[in-house]
């Protein structure tokens, strides 16, 4: 993991996402490589892992939708449930694209999506941000969004340790900070 990837703010995620799909005149219109990223960043799986994913990998299981995977990096299992509005937006995507059940869902490299990331991150003036900081977002968004619970993000990432989760997505020094700037007591 690059240590200067950083998380992305949800304005910097959607700005990329809005213009990988809309283009400028610096870079065409590339829904499949923004699409690859929602997927990264709303299913916090590495960008290795979207790249091998398969419409049949999800699974209608009781009326929801389930996704098992052997993580590419850590060759560890990951099951877990697929929100219905992303089980939806694959599905659609699937079907502008013509995409079969057994076909990769984004046949491109991880350099292709580094590479077009790049360059729309170079317009939008953006440093410090790669495939990964995808993942570092969705990691700090689930972190914020349900009471700061370190030991949840621990188990959606499968990190070894808390301490790995904390560092991963940058929550001591923000910890420290704010314990710094709450504690003046001026008489």
């Amino acid at each position: 993991m690059n240590k200067r990837t950083s998380a992305l703010t949800t304005e910097q995620y959607r700005e990329i996402i809005t213009a990988m799909k809309e283009g400028s005149s610096f870079f065409r219109p590339n829904e499949r490589v923004a699409t690859a990223l929602v997927l990264e960043g709303n299913l916090g799986l590495r960008i290795s892992d979207i790249l091998r994913l398969r419409p049949c990998d999800i699974v209608n299981d009781g009326g929801r939708f389930r996704l098992s995977i052997i993580e590419q990096k850590t060759g560890k299992q990951r099951v877990f449930t697929v929100p219905l509005v992303i089980q939806q937006y694959i599905e659609n995507y699937c079907l502008r694209n013509s995409i079969g059940r057994t076909d990769l869902i984004f046949p491109i490299t991880t350099r292709e999506v580094q590479k077009v990331l790049a360059l729309v991150c170079k317009y939008l003036g953006y440093e410090g941000i790669s495939t990964h900081s995808f993942r570092k977002w969705y990691a700090t968004e689930i972190y914020k969004k349900n009471s700061y619970d370190i030991a949840l993000v621990q188990r959606l990432l499968q990190h070894s340790s808390a301490a790995v989760t904390q560092r991963y997505i940058g929550i001591e020094p923000q910890r420290i900070e704010k314990a710094i700037e709450g504690h003046a007591d001026l008489i």
